[in-house]
């Protein structure tokens, strides 16, 4: 579509949404000030830079072998450069421990400095991004087990205890020299492939070893801990330690934010519910949004019915400078690059229809009791322009408009990733 085409089909959507009481200029504000954590694992398959030539494991599964994965430092941050250059907004980066810049030496876990990450800091200053972190307690020799901060071995416990204490001060390090603060995830892949006896044993010990490490406080200026929990993985089929109910209880209990994983649920179960629930107990939630089939699989995130209702009631429920969104997928079958650009952009186009929705008509109609009403409006809304809007917010930003991104993609592949052999 030519610009001047897409200002008139602007214009006209602008009048139709306005038509509803919904105001388009501020939703498309409100939508530029979303801030999405892109995940940094995407486009090397989940193996960092702590030991080249090194696999996963832990639960983390990656398929495909596309060419062109990133291979080092600075192709990971050339490929990101280039996937901000190709979506609207100011988006975060989240790294994870294992992507630190040791220098071609080996730094096990329980002995990385924010000086390890530094150069991540100086980089995401001058590409106009801002930081989050993971804390990485799979693929190591001392997580092969099964567990880590619930082992009963004491000193393997207290290896990874070290390693969360370290992630913790290099999350904050991130936060100060940024000045905003950095989100600190930390999941753990504890638990095991067949029935478990000693169930309450492994989470006291968990518990005991959190409390421990959680008794360093950070000032929430630089650092925001969040918990993540799942209720299974490869190789802990039948018992995961950190399970929802030991993470919900964890994170209310310490007034902590909660992570919740679209994938790390029941296959039929939804995290869109859970918001509204959550919310009225832990100070911030943080998501991380991917796609399962059948299982949690890390699927790149697509628009479906479940993102637009996770959308949906981070908008709804008023409380949206609460909820933190990350994604956290990864598919080496196809184009790395690709399936960041869709995954991002698809999220952004579900917060959008969610922004540019009549919240208040439809709460006035639910207290009116026209359910009729509310429904024809939901249904109606399905069919609006909202698609035109996010072209020319596209337009506005400088960004690739429609499926324009498909072929610059294309020319970095042919450019760049093609030639790495």
């Amino acid at each position: 579509m030519k610009e001047e085409q897409l200002k008139k089909a602007y214009e006209d959507a602008k009048a139709q949404y306005a038509s509803l009481g919904v105001d388009v200029e501020q939703a498309m504000e409100k939508l530029d000030n979303l801030s999405i954590s892109i995940h940094c694992w995407q486009a090397d398959d989940v193996l960092g830079f702590e030991n080249p030539g090194g696999g996963l494991s832990g639960g983390i599964q990656t398929t495909g072998n596309y060419p062109g994965r990133a291979r080092t430092i600075e192709e990971l941050r050339n490929d990101l450069e280039k996937v901000v250059s190709l979506v609207p907004g100011t988006h975060r980066i989240s790294l994870h421990a294992i992507y630190g810049d040791f220098g071609g030496e080996f730094v096990d876990r329980d002995r990385i400095e924010p000086k390890h990450f530094q150069s991540w800091i100086d980089w995401a200053k001058k590409v106009g991004v801002k930081l989050d972190f993971n804390s990485t307690f799979f693929s190591h020799p001392k997580s092969e087990s099964g567990y880590t901060m619930s082992h009963f071995d004491p000193e393997i416990r207290e290896f990874w205890k070290e390693h969360l204490r370290r992630c913790r001060r290099i999350a904050a390090e991130m936060g100060r020299q940024q000045g905003d603060p950095c989100v600190h995830n930390i999941w753990l892949p504890d638990g095991e492939k067949d029935k478990t006896v000693s169930r309450f044993a492994h989470r006291q010990l968990l518990k005991e070893a959190l409390d421990d490490v959680l008794s360093e406080k950070i000032s929430t200026d630089y650092l925001k801990d969040c918990m993540e929990c799942k209720l299974f993985g490869i190789g802990s089929e039948s018992y995961v330690v950190g399970s929802h109910e030991f993470y919900m209880g964890y994170t209310v209990k310490n007034n902590m934010m909660l992570t919740l994983d679209a994938g790390h649920f029941h296959p039929t179960e939804v995290i869109s519910d859970k918001i509204s629930a959550i919310l009225n107990f832990v100070p911030e939630l943080n998501l991380h949004v991917s796609r399962p089939e059948r299982w949690d699989s890390d699927h790149v995130v697509i628009l479906t019915d479940e993102l637009m209702a996770l959308s949906q009631e981070i908008i709804r429920s008023g409380q949206a400078d609460r909820v933190h969104v990350g994604l956290d997928y990864f598919d080496a079958a196809i184009n790395r690059l690709g399936a960041y650009v869709v995954g991002i952009r698809s999220t952004q186009k579900a917060m959008l229809q969610a922004f540019l929705e009549p919240t208040e008509k439809l709460r006035e109609f639910e207290k009116q009791d026209k359910n009729f009403q509310r429904m024809a409006y939901l249904e109606e809304l399905k069919s609006m322009p909202w698609n035109t809007v996010y072209n020319y917010y596209c337009l506005q930003k400088k960004r690739p408009i429609g499926d324009a991104y498909i072929n610059d993609i294309q020319e970095y592949e042919d450019r760049v990733t093609s030639k790495r052999v």
